[in-house]
């Protein structure tokens, strides 16, 4: 299960909660690995500074009143799925940085890492207002994460995660992914934007039919499960 999302994106934190609801009902799962991938909504944003979220939305979508509705449709929203956004002060930033960590929490070889620091960068920038792109920010939430301290300093300090964030942030305009977040299950089936619940357990539960069906069909022919059931790997819920 691939999840491509930004940290200072509101959908990609209302689209795991709901993606997490979706999970609670799902009979199994405990067989679903969760990894998120790298998107930036803004990787002109310069590195080092930030801009409050209600001026950039004043300049991104004409004036400060479109802002204000925003703002409060989306605290709104997120409202009804358990999350309280306090975006009045919430700061724009670079997040670069915060990827390479998830790509090395990803990679720290201990499950859940990723997982737990990408809830804990949501909540930093959503409900605490803190700077997703300050070193010491960073530290201290990867570190609670259970990185190690090592790792969090090669990423911070260094260039470690570095051309890998680079590849998958390529990978995903190859894939031709614009918008996010992106849920993309087992390889074959894309499904676009926060949906609701039910729309993520209903792909799940297809997909579970399409890897048994995989299964028959490699055990009656002798050869290995066909991975394309959707041909152009784009299915519409």
């Amino acid at each position: 299960m691939e999840i491509w999302s930004d940290v200072v994106c509101p959908w990609c934190y209302i689209g795991k909660r709901r993606f997490e609801q979706a999970l609670a009902g799902y009979d199994h799962a405990d067989q679903v690995d969760i990894v998120f991938r790298p998107y930036q909504l803004d990787p002109s944003a310069a590195p080092g500074s930030t801009m409050p979220v209600r001026e950039a939305y004043a300049r991104k979508f004409g004036g400060w009143e479109r802002a204000d509705q925003i703002i409060d449709h989306l605290t709104g929203v997120a409202a009804g799925d358990g999350l309280e956004f306090h975006l009045e002060r919430a700061q724009r930033a670079n997040t670069m940085l915060a990827h390479r960590l998830l790509w090395a929490a990803e990679h720290s070889g201990t499950p859940g890492h990723q997982t737990d620091l990408k809830e804990r960068l949501l909540q930093a920038y959503f409900v605490d207002g803190g700077n997703v792109a300050d070193p010491d920010t960073l530290a201290e939430l990867a570190l609670a994460a259970g990185l190690a301290p090592d790792t969090v300093d090669a990423v911070l300090h260094g260039d470690h995660g570095l051309a890998e964030v680079r590849a998958q942030l390529d990978e995903a305009h190859d894939l031709g992914i614009t918008a996010v977040p992106t849920f993309v299950f087992d390889g074959r089936w894309t499904v676009p934007g926060a949906q609701d619940p039910e729309v993520f357990l209903n792909v799940l539960r297809r997909v579970e039919e399409l890897r048994a069906a995989d299964g028959e069909r490699a055990r009656a022919t002798g050869d290995g499960p066909d991975g394309n059931a959707c041909d152009d790997g784009v299915c519409e819920v």
